[in-house]
């Protein structure tokens, strides 16, 4: 048999890379569609993604809603307004600034710009679950790095000294989200500023911010102002959490102009629409709706904390619009969940098999969840 025809029988999935082939795809939050199918549910209230739940900006309503009349326009690949806009109001050069569709794609293009199946990266166990994806997808070596005790104030959170052992000579990158999804967890400014300072020149710092919002009322910070200071530092940032967009699809990230020149290299054409562009900057420019829905979420994370705990559900800090809480039998809990109408999360992927991670609604939302837990007691 020649060449030729031994490979038009292969299977076509089998053309694709071992490291693609070796990977378990990110598995998203249950669509309020699909359990109305399933259950014929008509109510139903979906805590499940970590959504905004008062919505964008009228203003980058209204705004999106005109530049549907150029919908048969190609964006401006550059975003060139956008970066505009983000560098205004974030203080830094445009040219530091890397737009994607959400900052899914920009931790996939920090992955293929810099790591090879000759390197490594690193991140924290209970991370993220899309940093060991990219990670693998390239063929590079995932280096996880175990989270901090279940006695540790700061449980299942970021080990910066155990991180900091870990990296390699060939480490690449080093993911940090604070605060962290899905636990919630997050690492004080002091010390994630020495991370960061006594971290290897060839090593870049990848700072997830995708909640950097609601974690200013929690004590938690961030690492704008250290941009200028660490050339090796990428902060990665999204418009689909307290912005309320996460259906348009927009993200950045802030890094030394060299590093951004990079990304932008590889970066798709047009890779944020028009309509997303239009909705961004004038999102921007009402951070009074930012800040208010930001305010009313955190009130109420901390309102269901309690309630939670008062059941005796404990529940794990968090500086992000969800709580991480512990239900026992979280499979029974979330099927039980889903048949009163209310999707949740399932962390069991994670390694997590008695939490549940809760995303914050709207008050009625969040009373009707704590009714539904309230007929049920923690497991064992």
């Amino acid at each position: 048999m020649g060449a030729q025809e031994s490979a038009s029988k292969a299977h076509p999935g089998q053309l694709a890379t071992a490291a693609v082939l070796s990977l378990s795809p990110y598995v998203p939050g249950k669509p309020i569609s699909e359990l109305a199918r399933e259950y014929g549910i008509e109510h139903i209230d979906k805590l499940a993604s970590n959504e905004n739940p008062y919505g964008p900006s009228p203003a980058a309503l209204a705004a999106m809603h005109e530049a549907l009349a150029e919908a048969w326009l190609y964006p401006d690949g550059s975003a060139h307004e956008l970066k505009q806009a983000l560098a205004a109001h974030l203080g830094v050069a445009a040219a530091c600034i890397t737009v994607g569709n959400g900052s899914n794609e920009m931790l996939l293009m920090l992955a293929e710009t810099f790591m090879t199946a000759h390197s490594s990266a690193v991140y924290s166990q209970y991370g993220f679950a899309i940093y060991p994806l990219v990670i693998r997808a390239t063929g590079a070596r995932a280096i996880e790095v175990p989270a901090l005790g279940a006695g540790d104030p700061m449980r299942y959170g970021h080990d910066l000294k155990s991180m900091a052992e870990a990296i390699a000579p060939d480490t690449k990158l080093v993911f940090i989200a604070n605060p962290n999804n899905p636990t919630g967890t997050w690492v004080d400014r002091g010390r994630l500023h020495d991370f960061i300072a006594r971290a290897p020149a060839h090593t870049l710092i990848v700072l997830d911010e995708a909640y950097v919002e609601y974690a200013q009322f929690s004590g938690c910070g961030h690492g704008l102002d250290w941009v200028k200071e660490f050339p090796n530092l990428v902060l990665v940032r999204t418009l689909s959490k307290a912005y309320g967009m996460a259906g348009l699809r927009v993200g950045y990230a802030l890094s030394h102009p060299e590093v951004a020149d990079a990304l932008n290299r590889i970066r798709p054409a047009f890779n944020v629409s028009n309509v997303a562009q239009a909705g961004a900057i004038a999102a921007l420019g009402d951070q009074a709706h930012v800040l208010k829905a930001a305010r009313l979420v955190v009130d109420e994370r901390e309102r269901v904390s309690a309630a939670l705990q008062s059941m005796k559900f404990p529940v794990v800090p968090s500086a992000g619009n969800f709580l991480l809480v512990e239900v026992g039998a979280a499979a029974q809990v979330y099927e039980q969940l889903l048949r009163g109408g209310v999707i949740v999360r399932p962390v069991a992927g994670y390694g997590l098999p008695r939490h549940l991670r809760i995303s914050i609604g709207l008050p009625e939302q969040n009373d009707r969840l704590l009714r539904l837990l309230g007929a049920l007691q923690p497991s064992a």
